[in-house]
């Protein structure tokens, strides 16, 4: 899996680490990260449908 590096603000990373850990959401902040990465082009794919801004043949 590819390495990618990133500046974050110091208070986003404090807010992610509140939610990485044991017994919380996320084992790691990578997996925190992957996530938020999924779900906000998740979000963004929809935007683009419901603009028709969808090419017919990437979803095939």
């Amino acid at each position: 899996m590819p390495k990618v590096s990133v500046e974050i603000p110091q208070e986003l990373l404090d807010d992610l680490d509140e939610h990485v850990g044991d017994d919380v959401k996320f084992v790691n902040r990578s997996d925190a990260i992957r996530t938020s990465i999924r779900k906000t082009l998740d979000m963004l794919d929809e935007i683009d449908e419901r603009h028709g801004r969808v090419d017919p043949e990437a979803t095939e």
